[in-house]
């Protein structure tokens, strides 16, 4: 069982339109079962949301994620998530985790994975990604990865020399080929998604995709409406599973409510076809798989 009380919050944010996007989370971070510290770190400041893998050795990871995950909820709290500020915010991460005392391996570093509210005209969702942690959206009964794996194996897997069950199972599978770090790019994948009520996004490092297949998370997404029991379900799963990794979990729910001249819900027929398409085929080629650990 996890460790902590998960709780369930909400904000309302007007959009541009006039309507308004009533965002429910919930969010954890679990040392798991095999792991003597927890290199995780979340950030749930509407309208931010990011899950941090850290990696290196003795507490490197946990620096690397902490520090960026502090930078970023500085850009959260100042009030203006753009990419400008959040690449700026990743650079002044690098910055503290190179200068920290304790981060001199130099495979220090942090996936970042998560997903913004644009309220201007039309209303979006910005998906970011550097890693191989996930952004999945569940939308019509359907759940679609977004976000691309920055990892050996994937790459291998576009290339069409390796399948996805090959994948799970790939002697390389942790490694990544990006991340924030000293020697490392800090410019995300950017992906929009137009705003639609009722979608519901999880945000996850790869600890839960490690234990859960996409199946598994669609399950749980559908025996559980609140956010909290979405990410207790999955985390009481994956721990259950062998917690062979940290896991991070983030679950973000979407109402949107009319706006005042009676424009319609959201402003948007998107579908997860389409989402799916942004995302450069990442459902398809995430469907059977597991992203790499770290």
């Amino acid at each position: 069982m996890p460790d902590a009380t998960i709780t369930t919050q909400s904000q309302s944010v007007p959009l541009a339109s006039g309507a308004e996007a009533l965002l429910t989370w919930a969010g954890a971070t679990d040392r798991g079962r095999k792991r003597e510290v927890n290199q995780d770190a979340i950030l749930m400041a509407c309208p931010l949301f990011v899950v941090a893998d850290g990696m290196g050795g003795h507490i490197g990871g946990e620096i690397a994620s902490a520090n960026t995950i502090a930078r970023l909820a500085a850009v959260a709290e100042q009030g203006t998530v753009t990419p400008d500020t959040i690449e700026t915010a990743l650079s002044a991460a690098v910055h503290d985790i190179a200068e920290h005392p304790e981060t001199t391996d130099d495979g220090t570093g942090t996936t970042v994975t998560g997903i913004y509210l644009d309220p201007a005209e039309p209303a979006s969702w910005v998906v970011l990604n550097i890693g191989d942690s996930r952004v999945y959206l569940q939308r019509d009964d359907a759940l679609v990865q977004i976000t691309t794996d920055h990892s050996l194996v994937q790459e291998l897997v576009q290339a069409g020399r390796l399948s996805p069950e090959e994948a799970e199972s790939h002697p390389y599978g942790n490694v990544i080929t990006r991340a924030v770090g000293p020697s490392e790019s800090v410019v995300p994948d950017y992906v929009r998604v137009e705003v639609a009520d009722g979608d519901r996004f999880v945000i996850c490092s790869d600890g839960l995709t490690k234990e859960l297949t996409d199946y598994g998370i669609l399950h749980f997404l559908r025996e559980n409406p609140d956010p909290a029991d979405a990410v207790d379900a999955m985390l009481t799963a994956a721990l259950e599973n062998g917690g062979r990794d940290n896991i991070s979990i983030v679950v973000v729910d979407v109402a949107v409510t009319r706006a005042a001249d009676g424009a319609d819900e959201g402003s948007t027929e998107a579908s997860v076809d389409a989402a799916s398409a942004d995302a450069d085929g990442a459902g398809e080629a995430g469907a059977d798989g597991r992203a790499a650990s770290d």
